[in-house]
């Protein structure tokens, strides 16, 4: 009687630590998880959260995003603190690749970028399909413009637009450009607050609600097209990668099924993201 007791009472202990191997199985799926170091927009649009749950239920591997601007994430992924890359500035994800950091770069979907500012218009670039003309007049107003000068993909694309517009406002007196080091929400709730303008991915600007008096005022240049790709962080360097479940996500990602699960994500009927994974050069 004593032994069967004692017996009884090691099988409850074992069960409770997890040491029986029905609860080792469940322990095991349940740490089942990759890292996906990404951009804020696909974060703050809200895609994610239509994309990840889908992602889970298919193939039982949770998605533990960290969502910093491009620049940040990218050192991240070079620190191997990430099994997968999820980024939006093609150069940059060009040079993480022939550095060794990744094997493959695959595009995933692209939208574009818009400048944003006050109804008002203080410095007429409404309708304007030149956003270097838009960002000279801008200049050329002082009215506010919020960077977010977090080397993000949307501040890279901004400083090559100021490039190309022949103009450094970081250099520039009366204090207009405001560089507040953050994301594109902050950045955009900066904005609406001054009354000024703003470079924004059209993603996280469908999904914003604090717009105040802020409208859409300069799109249609082919210069504001926002290409994303994905990369999963090369385990020849960092051989604690969980290559076959980061592989698993790029590839969900760039298929038939992650694909459609992209272009279904829409706001008031408007899609957020356009899927190109099989276009040549994208």
């Amino acid at each position: 009687m004593l032994r069967r007791s004692f017996a009884i009472g090691c099988a409850a202990a074992a069960a409770l630590f997890g040491l029986l191997p029905g609860t080792v199985t469940q322990a095991g799926a349940a740490d089942r998880f990759i890292t996906v170091a990404s951009t804020t927009s696909t974060e703050d649009s809200g895609l994610f959260k239509e994309l990840l749950p889908k992602f889970t239920a298919k193939t039982g591997i949770e998605v533990r995003v960290v969502a910093k601007g491009t620049g940040q994430a990218i050192d991240l992924a070079k620190r191997g603190d990430a099994d997968v890359l999820f980024v939006h500035h093609k150069p940059s994800e060009e040079k993480f690749v022939a550095e060794g950091f990744a094997t493959e770069r695959k595009p995933v979907m692209y939208n574009d970028f818009i400048v944003v500012g006050p109804a008002k218009d203080p410095a007429g670039v409404k309708g304007s399909k030149d956003v270097t003309d838009a960002l000279a007049r801008i200049a050329a107003s002082r009215a506010p413009f919020v960077s977010r000068g977090d080397d993000s993909g949307t501040h890279k694309a901004e400083r090559a637009l100021w490039a190309a517009a022949k103009l450094d406002p970081a250099k520039t007196d009366g204090g207009w450009y405001k560089s507040i080091g953050q994301g594109m929400g902050p950045t955009l709730n900066t904005a609406a607050a001054m009354e000024g303008y703003a470079l924004a991915d059209r993603g996280t600007w469908l999904n914003f609600r604090n717009r105040g008096d802020l409208a859409v005022l300069v799109e249609g240049d082919k210069r504001l097209f926002n290409q994303y790709g994905v990369m999963l962080v090369n385990p020849a360097k960092f051989a604690h990668v969980k290559a076959a479940d980061g592989q698993a996500f790029v590839d969900w990602l760039v298929s038939a099924e992650g694909q459609k699960a992209i272009a279904d994500y829409t706001i008031g009927g408007q899609p957020l993201f356009f899927p190109n994974a099989n276009e040549p050069g994208a």
